[in-house]
C-alpha cells in the first residue's frame, strides 16, 4: 500500500473516530437503549464506495478498536464489530448494484445488516432469544440512521467529485 493512500485511510479513520466520539456525548435521542444515529457511518459509506474492500475495512475496524479503548467500553466491541462485519459485507456486495447516487438506500441496508449483527451478539450473550422480540425496533430506527447516513455520504461524495477529487 502507498504512502498517499494508507495517509487517507488514516485521515478516514481519525474523522470516524471524532464524530464516534463527538456522538458518545449526544443525550440519547430516545428513551429505547442502542438507538443512536451513527454518524461515524458516513466515513464508512464514503469509504465503501471509494476505496477497495480491503481498505474500507480497515477504516471500519480500526475505528470499532479505537472507539471502544476511547469510550471504555470494551464489551460493546462485540457488538460493533459483529454489526461492522455484517454491515460491510453487505454494501461491499450491495454497491456492486446500487450506484453512487443512490448511495442512501445501500446505507438503509446496511444498517438493517449491523443491526441483525448486533442481535446475533445479544442472544449469544444473553442465552435467550425473548431479546429479538427488540429487532423491528432497531430495524426501524436502523433504516431513518441509514438514510440519513447514506444521504450524508453520497453529498459529501457528489460535492468531491465537483471538485475533480
Amino acid at each position: 500500500m502507498k504512502i498517499r493512500k494508507l495517509a487517507e485511510l488514516a485521515l478516514l479513520t481519525a474523522i470516524a473516530l471524532i464524530i464516534f466520539v463527538v456522538e458518545l456525548q449526544i443525550p440519547p435521542l430516545t428513551p429505547i437503549p442502542g438507538i443512536k444515529p451513527g454518524l461515524a457511518n458516513i466515513v464508512t459509506m464514503y469509504a465503501v464506495y471509494r476505496y477497495k474492500a480491503r481498505e474500507s475495512a480497515l477504516v471500519l475496524f480500526a475505528r470499532i478498536i479505537l472507539g471502544a479503548m476511547f469510550s471504555g467500553s470494551m464489551m460493546t466491541i462485540l457488538y460493533s464489530l459483529a454489526g461492522g462485519i455484517f454491515c460491510l459485507a453487505g454494501m461491499l456486495l450491495l454497491k456492486k448494484i446500487i450506484p453512487q447516487n443512490r448511495m442512501w438506500l445501500c446505507s438503509i441496508f446496511g444498517a438493517i445488516l449491523h443491526n441483525c449483527g448486533q442481535m446475533l451478539v445479544a442472544v449469544l450473550v444473553t442465552g435467550t432469544l425473548m431479546i429479538v422480540s427488540y429487532l423491528p425496533v432497531l430495524i426501524l430506527s436502523g433504516c431513518i440512521a441509514g438514510a440519513f447516513t447514506g444521504v450524508c455520504a453520497q453529498l459529501v461524495c457528489s460535492r468531491l467529485d465537483k471538485q475533480g477529487k
